[in-house]
């Protein structure tokens, strides 16, 4: 298939490496020169293992290119994937500017009467596709334009991405088209694995509560460890004992100083958001979040408790800034939370 990916961000920099690995002719766009100059040099904007060997290797048989030119990478995509950043904004929503300039970009360079998937693959909230489509055909302005949209959230993990791609537990996809939906499928069709079909806001809202899922466990665990210190009992030991009940699993029990990332902080608050604009008051979600924000400062609270609230002339050694290992991502850290309180009490 001839791929276009919009983004090249942890995502779509990574989706589009292994679509072409996949054998597929891909052409990844971004309207940042320095980053796609970089990327043809084989230099990664990011740090994830292996991604700079996939890329240059994909390059060089001729299967991938980074450009910056919208009109080519749109004419040369049928499946072409939204795979831009969405960040929270000022009131704690997903901020989809980004998402809908592509949109209509998009809609700007398409052809007449060719017919093409557009597929969002940023995770966004619930009903965002509606408008996606509103957009691209807003960008078409008067041209007679064939497409349909589709949802297929990602579920990456940072430092394991590429093969996470290659080893999926499930594939989620969905269309109000079923033209839609066997394209993508056919795509995925290799992978050993179930592929979801379902309709857009399912597939859209699936990402939101997958994270927001493992928040609460990250949560609960951490809740855990303070009962445990209480108690004198050992949160590694409950954990264990938890997780080898094969109805909750052993991943996302380390208890720890609270989640961060640039997934799980944005997507709870959003999903949050989305329950709150459908007037339902989604209470579990709020004590994650409240949880997750006591948990930095119980943290905080030790070293005030051993050290009083002035830092001064005081050096603390920190390992880590990432939010989590395996990356250099430091969105929403937790530790640079830290860093900034211990420097605001004096700290070096």
């Amino acid at each position: 298939m001839k791929i276009t990916v919009i983004g090249t961000g942890y995502v779509g920099l990574v989706s589009g490496a292994v679509f072409a690995d996949w054998g597929h002719e891909v052409v990844c766009l971004d309207i940042d020169k320095n980053k796609i100059e970089k990327i043809k040099k084989g230099i990664m904007p990011i740090y994830e293992e292996g991604l700079e060997e996939l890329v240059t290797r994909v390059q060089d048989e001729k299967r991938f290119v980074a450009t910056t030119d919208y009109e080519m990478a749109v004419k040369h995509g049928e499946l072409i994937f939204i795979c831009v950043g969405t960040p929270s904004n000022e009131s704690g929503g997903a901020d989809l500017a980004y998402v809908f300039a592509a949109s209509e970009s998009i809609g700007k360079y398409m052809q007449e009467n060719e017919y093409k998937v557009i597929v969002t693959k940023s995770t966004v909230p619930v009903k965002t596709n509606e408008s996606v489509s509103l957009s691209i055909k807003k960008g078409a302005g008067k041209k007679n334009i064939l497409f349909d949209v589709a949802s297929n959230p990602e579920f990456l993990r940072e430092g394991t991405s590429i093969y996470d791609a290659n080893n999926t537990d499930r594939v989620v996809i969905g269309s109000s088209s079923e033209k839609a939906l066997d394209k993508l499928e056919s795509l995925y069709s290799h992978l050993e694995t179930q592929i979801v079909k379902t309709d857009l806001a399912s597939a859209e809202l699936i990402k939101y509560a997958a994270n927001a899922f493992l928040a609460t466990k990250i949560s609960f665990i951490n809740e855990m460890s303070q009962i445990c210190e209480k108690t004198g009992a050992d949160v590694k030991s409950v954990a264990l004992g938890m997780g080898l009940d094969n109805r909750i699993g052993p991943k996302f029990l380390n208890a720890g100083i609270g989640y961060g990332g640039s997934c799980f902080p944005k997507d709870v608050e959003a999903l949050y958001r989305t329950s709150s604009q459908n007037f339902y008051d989604f209470r579990l979600l709020r004590g994650v979040m409240d949880a997750n924000e006591r948990q930095k400062h119980y943290f905080v609270k030790k070293i005030f408790d051993k050290y009083g609230h002035n830092l001064s002339g005081k050096c603390f050694g920190i390992l880590g800034a990432a939010f989590k290992n395996d990356t250099d991502d430091t969105r929403k850290s937790v530790a640079i939370e830290i860093i900034k309180i211990l420097r605001g009490a004096g700290a070096k």
